[in-house]
């Protein structure tokens, strides 16, 4: 099977991820009709990861935080977009091999982002939930929620709070803003949608292997996001390394035993590194080395951006933070330097510029760190919702999002608690319609 891009003399850009980096590179250069840009991604979509976490608590629709990628570029008849993975890169006669067959470049950008670290322990990586998707989110939306209607079933205290509890590993941003939210969930939305279950029983924790929570953030921000959550009754353990789970019960290494059926993975990732790249340019966290112009060590005509490449930069000598910014700042320098050997120009250097970096516990209640002001509150809540918004791509979606916010906070409450589960069809199945004299007998 051939991918069937049109053939031009132009220069090929083949860009592997339509994360935040890949996104914002492909945009740029998508301005020049002397390039022809192909972008690769298994998923027909963006995701804006930020906001994973409402999603996996029915705050709001997996298409609020979607946008797909042929609508992005629309209006530009340079940009190929197929669907599929990449399994293979070839170096040597410059192509990657994909599910619908060889693509070539002339340019090759790995931008695959990182996945979810297990650490190697594989009894928590096949029973953990993960949160790295959307299509994850929504499984967790789905286990808790039916996790809820399961509880109305069982017998014993001990099965009631296996299946209401919670624990949440991993003390960053997704950790903290999942626990607030599933606190408010138990105090405004659960008791009144499920009347018969005694919530006491659910237990929410949050554990961090290093003694404070938002360990990249400052003193201030820590303690102060651990205060909001201790408040909403958040079991938060420090310097607690998880290391066996076993469907019923978390262990760590430290010789905690915490009892629940739900186990949320967010405790680190690494690189979504391919085959083919020399294993020596790859350094901790499977991360692909790079120099001030984005290029992969070794290589002229390949480069990696945001959470797959590591580059050395003044305080950031091994690498910089694996955020939405520093891949978007990457991707718009690389563009300019595609740009620039095209027009026999050199290369200019990426220089990172630190905007910040913030989280939201709850309800007015979110911690920002900029450059050069750090502040908490209601104020920090609504500078949060105001950056996530301008941040999402698609108007649509920025409004519907805010019409959420706006009904969710007048009402304390959510309308999208619904079990959503994929139908499988086997290969070749048409599903047949309903005869209409069952339909209308009920059957």
């Amino acid at each position: 099977m051939l991918p069937n891009i049109p053939y031009t003399n132009h220069k090929r850009v083949v860009i592997i991820g339509a994360g935040f980096g890949g996104l914002a590179l492909a945009r740029e250069i998508a301005k020049r009709d002397d390039l022809q840009i192909v972008i690769i991604d298994k998923n027909n979509y963006h995701q804006f990861q930020p906001l994973y976490y409402q999603v996996a608590t029915a705050g709001l629709e997996p298409s609020s935080i979607a946008f797909p990628l042929r609508k992005v570029f629309q209006s530009r008849k340079n940009v190929h977009i197929r669907v599929t993975e990449v399994s293979a890169i070839h170096t040597g006669r410059k192509s990657v091999e994909t599910g619908l067959g060889e693509i070539t470049y002339d340019f090759l950008v790995i931008a695959t982002g990182a996945v979810t670290n297990y650490f190697g322990m594989k009894e928590i990586e096949q029973r953990a939930i993960p949160m790295k998707s959307v299509a994850e989110a929504l499984a967790l939306r789905n286990r808790m929620l039916q996790n809820f209607e399961d509880a109305l079933s069982v017998d014993t205290a001990d099965e009631i709070e296996g299946l209401l509890s919670i624990v949440v590993v991993g003390g960053g941003p997704t950790g903290v803003e999942l626990v607030g939210t599933l606190s408010e969930m138990r105090q405004n939305i659960l008791p009144k949608d499920y009347p018969e279950l005694d919530f006491s029983l659910m237990n929410i924790y949050l554990l961090e292997g290093v003694d404070k929570l938002l360990p990249v953030m400052s003193e201030e921000s820590s303690g102060k996001s651990r205060e909001y959550l201790e408040k909403m009754g958040v079991k938060i353990l420090t310097g607690q390394s998880v290391t066996g789970y076993d469907g019923k019960y978390v262990t760590t290494r430290q010789g905690m035993n915490l009892r629940t059926d739900n186990l949320v993975w967010a405790a680190g990732v690494k690189a979504n590194v391919l085959n083919g790249i020399n294993p020596e340019v790859l350094v901790k966290g499977g991360r692909i080395k790079v120099d001030e112009f984005s290029r992969v060590m070794g290589y002229q005509d390949i480069f990696a951006i945001g959470d797959v490449a590591s580059m050395s930069e003044g305080e950031f000598e091994n690498g910089h933070p694996q955020l939405a910014q520093p891949a978007i700042q990457q991707g718009k320098t690389l563009a300019k330097n595609i740009w620039r050997a095209l027009d026999g120009k050199p290369p200019v250097a990426f220089k990172y510029k630190d905007l910040g970096s913030m989280a939201t516990i709850g309800r007015n209640k979110a911690v920002v760190d900029l450059p050069f002001f750090k502040f908490q509150g209601f104020f920090a809540w609504l500078t949060w919702m105001f950056i996530h918004l301008i941040s999402l791509v698609g108007i649509k979606n920025r409004i519907l999002i805010f019409i959420n916010w706006i009904w969710t906070y007048i009402t304390y409450d959510q309308s999208l608690r619904l079990i959503l589960k994929p139908k499988i069809l086997q290969p070749g199945f048409v599903e047949e319609p309903e005869p209409e004299d069952e339909k209308a007998a009920g059957v």
